[in-house]
């Protein structure tokens, strides 16, 4: 139980920037027949403010246990559990949709 408990601890640690270092992929050619005037100019300011929402939203903590989860108990079981989802991931993407921009990944 012990060494599980350290495991653990070290995870943790190794994987504490890995839930937020999302960086998503934005396509600005593809929607510009849908608007009057450019969007592009507009998805720095909309990446930053999203990520700050996601990040608002969200704890480090949980996030990295789902990586961890995903990672190393899904492995063991043989992939046959459920997949735990990046909710942090999911709100930048939405709030990026919401604004307009076309994100592939």
């Amino acid at each position: 139980m012990r060494k599980m408990m350290i495991v653990i601890v070290a995870s943790l640690t190794l994987f504490q920037g890995c839930a937020r270092n999302y960086q998503p992929i934005v396509d600005s050619k593809g929607m510009t027949g849908a608007y009057s005037n450019s969007r592009a100019s507009e998805i720095t300011d909309d990446i930053d403010r999203c990520k700050d929402l996601g990040k608002d939203n969200t704890s480090a903590i949980v996030e990295n246990g789902k990586i961890i989860y995903n990672v190393w108990w899904r492995a063991s079981t043989l992939w046959l559990s459920d997949k735990a989802p990046n909710k942090y991931k999911e709100i930048v993407k939405n709030c990026l949709e919401g604004r307009n921009h076309k994100v592939v990944y």
